[in-house]
């Protein structure tokens, strides 16, 4: 009888390793712990957090009754907002640790999503609907999957009687998404520092990436990213009236211009960071290019295989800073010629790059003196890279290992901008976790019908919990 329970046990979790292993494979029933998760996920998932017209104050006292009726006492969670900004505000939670002396990890989210217009989408941005292994709306991947796997693992945790080491601090934030908007972390870090102080955080921008036949490719660690800044691109004219056009006018002025900035390549620049990337990723692909990959691994001064990986959008901007165009406005009236045009040109700045050097590089690049270009004022700071430390790529690697044989743990530099330099500007390294995945459409992430998959939510919600635990637990 024994040996049979030892072999349904042992078939069970074989079972279970498989499914992880494969991204694409249908769910089983959920356990009860997962309902539970679920419906934690889709309570802050139908919280509108847009800047428009949501509250990240709501969806944070939302995930604070979560947490107090897993027992954490009310000393254990700030909630958070500044007067001039209500609805701006975030959470604050720690589950103390054994260890009077360790420093704490910090779980670190943002609540606020991307605007997202009901009449675009195909489904209700704001209702969580599944359908065909997926759960749809707005923030479901960025980053609302990854809050809610932070709030439950703490509310288990609690309710479990399990304290690690080292503290754990929760840090759910507002102002991530939207440029010029009140940002709850920086507003943390400058008022009440004491309450993300940690030794390190876990952030965003990690996870698995499937190719176009659903094959998972990397599990990634973010230990460094981008800087994001934004330039006003101006041009100015007398006008008059459009029965007499001239050339010299202001919308075609701008027009030629932003195809000089589309036209034009920041210099490459191969990191040791994502020179390991290539050859990790490359290898795992297998296809042509991946022996690209591989190739300019190896050797950066090779001009083929770089022409074959810049072809790829995602490749591409892990080699260079890029700008592009994301805002137009210009005119006055239908029957005026135009006195006035601009565009916002938003750009990815590479690690090491300066804002006043990619200002002038684009003034250089479009070659006219006619178009005034302005940096739009931004207090974040610059990004700055993390160490691989061992004790954080080493847990990582083992647990990407056993839920996904064969897939490879890849250091990367994220080509996106988060809330992570706010921390690393006071001492505090941030990485970007393994754990949930997107495919090679990357989901809608800031765009129409975004969705994860059933099986990226739960099993990385698995998986980020162990590394959590592992985390907490190191000396």
């Amino acid at each position: 009888m024994f040996k049979c329970l030892w072999t349904l046990i042992c078939l069970a979790v074989a079972a279970q390793a498989v499914l992880a292993a494969t991204p694409d494979a249908p769910m089983p029933s959920l356990r009860p712990d997962q309902v539970a998760f679920l419906g934690l996920f889709k309570e802050l998932a139908e919280t509108n957090t847009t800047l428009s017209a949501g509250s990240c104050t709501l969806a944070a006292e939302r995930m604070a009754t979560h947490l107090k009726a897993a027992g954490f006492a009310d000393a254990d969670i700030t909630l958070f907002s500044a007067p001039e900004h209500p609805k701006e505000g975030g959470l604050v939670a720690v589950l103390h640790g054994r260890s009077n002396t360790a420093k704490p990890i910090l779980l670190l989210g943002h609540l606020d999503v991307v605007e997202a217009k009901r009449e675009d989408w195909t489904r209700d941005p704001f209702t969580l609907i599944e359908e065909n292994g997926r759960y749809y709306g707005r923030g479901t991947l960025d980053m609302k999957s990854t809050d809610a796997i932070w709030v439950d693992l703490l509310a288990r945790f609690k309710q479990s009687g399990y304290r690690p080491r080292r503290s754990i601090r929760l840090a759910l934030t507002c102002g991530e998404e939207t440029l010029g908007a009140f940002n709850s972390l920086q507003w943390l870090v400058q008022n009440r520092p004491e309450l993300v102080a940690a030794e390190f955080a876990l952030n965003e921008g990690g996870g698995g990436l499937l190719d176009d036949h659903g094959k998972m490719l990397e599990q990634d660690l973010v230990v460094a990213e981008k800087t994001t800044r934004n330039y006003r691109l101006e041009t100015v004219n007398p006008g008059g009236h459009s029965s007499i056009p001239i050339r010299d006018n202001a919308i075609y002025e701008l027009a030629d211009a932003l195809i000089r900035v589309r036209e034009y390549e920041f210099p490459m620049k191969v990191t040791p960071i994502n020179q390991a990337y290539f050859a990790k990723t490359g290898a795992v692909r297998g296809d042509e290019l991946g022996r690209a990959m591989v190739a300019l691994a190896q050797n950066p001064d090779d001009a083929a295989a770089l022409a074959k990986v810049s072809k790829d959008r995602v490749y591409n901007a892990l080699l260079h800073t890029t700008c592009v165009a994301t805002l137009l406005d210009g005119g006055h009236a239908s029957n005026a010629l135009p006195q006035r045009a601009g565009a916002n040109v938003n750009c990815r700045i590479f690690p090491g790059e300066t804002a006043e050097g990619t200002r002038a590089a684009l003034e250089a690049a479009m070659g006219d003196p006619r178009v005034k270009v302005t940096l739009i004022p931004r207090n974040k700071p610059l990004a700055s890279s993390a160490p691989l430390d061992p004790r954080i790529v080493r847990p990582a690697e083992k647990l990407v290992a056993k839920y996904f044989p064969g897939v490879p743990l890849v250091p990367v530099m994220a080509t996106g901008s988060s809330d992570g330099p706010y921390l690393e500007a006071i001492g505090i390294p941030v990485y970007g976790v393994p754990g949930v995945w997107a495919d090679s459409d990357f989901n809608g992430v800031h765009g129409l019908n975004e969705y994860i998959s059933v099986r990226s939510l739960f099993v990385g919600r698995d998986l980020m919990t162990d590394l959590v635990k592992i985390y907490a637990n190191s000396n």
